[in-house]
């Protein structure tokens, strides 16, 4: 199980290397601007808004979840193939909005898989997730080099190998039939509304969390890569600076068990926030000085690698049952989908018009913003339950581990 899981998140996350660093090199390379550039990213955000909640609403009326992954990723495959049909500004948007509505819905039902494939060893998911992240480092490395020699033109074709390779890889991902049968259980025991649980003061505090964190890197994921271009940095380094802050995250993953014991969730979340806001404003202020984006580059450790390790499993902790898949997809839709849409939008409006320094600043407001909700909210804080949380729970949750 471990193994098989590994490798889809390794040729997911791989994908995810060439797709998020240089998909903005290959438009500005085909003559866009600024403007188009954050829209055609802010399209395949915006999919994630609607595409997970369906898809995860479809995945647990129906209770065939792998299904849904195995046909979302191989339309999402085909669909992708239009990009070498034309490179016009309203032929890329519809390639692109189709695209990311099939490969938006494979991910968090994936991981609502391998959650419950886990059981009680839910700790144990940031050994599997690493994988994805090594997946990542390998591309990003590996794709800067790869452009300095062939030009941007090769994005769209390693992506399609990649997307290919993912598609492959879940073929052989099984579903475990006691998970499911324990699955089936759970949910005719939970008969409390979604929206019931969306009215939880915490649960409302943690999505907008979710969403302010994702806003915030809206310049990163969009304009990063041209911003180092523009400052002179040759593209091989921009990939390796792409892998390093990727290496963190590793880093961090593999260190999540040790931190849980030392520190509460709702302490390495918060942590995580301050960090994520510093790291913005030393990319705002020093671009020019390679050491202090190196280190900004590092601080990806807490703005993605802790942050994202304690946000799953709050999610997972909050939405039990039937409410499982939906609560997976909603963190999805709201935070890489409203949140980064939204962020891509104003990163391309701001940076055009504005410039670099004010929009990286704007989002370190945008991450700040989440600490104070965080800080004034119950985020983080471990929930009780006298007869309903698990062990792992448990374990994750306590403050005093």
């Amino acid at each position: 199980m471990y193994l098989r899981h590994s490798i889809f998140y390794f040729f997911y996350f791989a994908a995810l290397g060439v797709l998020v660093p240089y998909w903005a090199v290959y438009l500005q390379g085909r003559g866009f601007s600024a403007v188009e550039i954050g829209e055609l990213i802010a399209i395949t955000m915006a999919t994630k808004v609607v595409a997970p909640v369906l898809w995860g609403w479809a995945a647990d009326l129906r209770g065939q979840r792998l299904m849904v992954v195995r046909s979302a990723v191989l339309l999402a495959t085909i669909v992708f193939a239009g990009v070498f049909l034309g490179d016009g500004y309203w032929w890329l948007v519809l390639v692109m909005a189709v695209f990311s509505f099939f490969w938006n819905a494979a991910l968090p039902q994936f991981e609502a898989i391998t959650m419950s494939r886990l059981g009680s060893e839910v700790h144990r998911y940031s050994s599997i997730r690493l994988w994805g992240s090594v997946g990542f480092v390998v591309t990003a490395a590996g794709f800067g080099l790869v452009l300095d020699h062939y030009g941007a033109s090769q994005v769209p074709i390693a992506l399609f190998m990649l997307f290919a390779a993912v598609c492959l890889s879940v073929l052989f991902v099984s579903v475990d039939s006691k998970a499911m049968l324990a699955s089936k259980s759970a949910a005719e025991e939970e008969r409390q509304s979604l929206w019931s649980l969306l009215k939880r003061r915490r649960i409302a505090a943690l999505l907008a969390v979710c969403f302010l964190m994702q806003l915030s890197h809206g310049p990163y994921y969009s304009f990063f890569s041209i911003h180092l271009d523009n400052h002179g940095y040759p593209r091989w380094l921009v990939g390796q600076l792409w892998a390093l802050g990727v290496v963190a995250e590793i880093v961090a993953f593999l260190v999540m068990r040790r931190l849980y014991q030392r520190f509460s969730a709702r302490d390495l979340l918060l942590a995580s926030l301050a960090l994520t806001s510093l790291r913005w404003v030393l990319i705002a202020l020093f671009t020019t000085r390679l050491s202090v984006i190196v280190f900004a580059q590092l601080l990806h450790a807490a703005s993605f690698g802790v942050y994202h390790a304690i946000v799953i499993a709050l999610i997972h902790e909050s939405f039990q049952g039937r409410h499982q898949g939906r609560g997976q997809a909603l963190y999805s839709s709201i935070s890489f989908g409203a949140g980064g849409a939204i962020g891509s939008l104003y990163a391309g409006y701001l940076w055009d018009s504005a410039g670099a320094t004010p929009t990286f600043l704007f989002a370190a407001l945008a991450s700040a913003a989440a600490f104070v909700i965080a800080l004034r909210s119950e985020v983080g804080v471990a929930e009780r339950r006298s007869a309903g949380a698990s062990g792992a729970q448990e374990r994750l949750f306590d403050d005093r581990q």
